[in-house]
């Protein structure tokens, strides 16, 4: 009987992990819509919160999101949407999003609190990605997101 090479073992491994895990992520995404924005040279799938449910609920509960993928939350009217980290299991960052695209503020949230983070002017959109993911991407205020959809 021939044992695998400890490589290839370790590799089915972490494949099945990965397999795994964007299942997970997958299931917890049912039914909400995925659109492609883009920032730089960026790309990022993001789920959409547009109804008063899908924003109350958010990314509550997750375990974990890919890298490039996110959650952008759409309302109906400009205005100061703070966001808090109750029941959200992953640190997140929040860029909250102008209509012109550009980032007016970008947030760093930790899990499981309750502090209000807001924006620094009215908005109707903010995109939260997984914690750090702008700031290591040298992504700040001032750029644009693009590929928003209009409402």
């Amino acid at each position: 009987m021939r044992l695998p090479n400890i490589k290839s073992f370790i590799f089915s491994l972490a494949t099945i992990a990965g397999i795994f895990s964007s299942a997970t992520f997958a299931q917890q995404n049912v039914g909400l819509p995925i659109i492609e924005l883009k920032t730089g040279i960026y790309r990022i799938q993001a789920e959409l919160a547009d109804t008063p449910k899908t924003r109350e609920v958010g990314l509550m509960n997750r375990t974990n999101m890919p890298s490039n993928s996110g959650m952008l939350f759409i309302f109906e009217q400009k205005a100061g949407h703070c966001f808090w980290m109750n029941n959200t299991k992953i640190p997140l960052s929040i860029a909250f999003i102008a209509d012109d695209g550009k980032i007016v503020n970008i947030e760093e949230m930790q899990a499981e609190t309750t502090n209000n983070h807001c924006p620094k002017a009215a908005v109707r959109y903010a995109l939260e990605m997984n914690k750090q993911w702008f700031s290591e991407r040298v992504i700040v205020p001032g750029m644009s997101i693009q590929g928003l959809p209009k409402k």
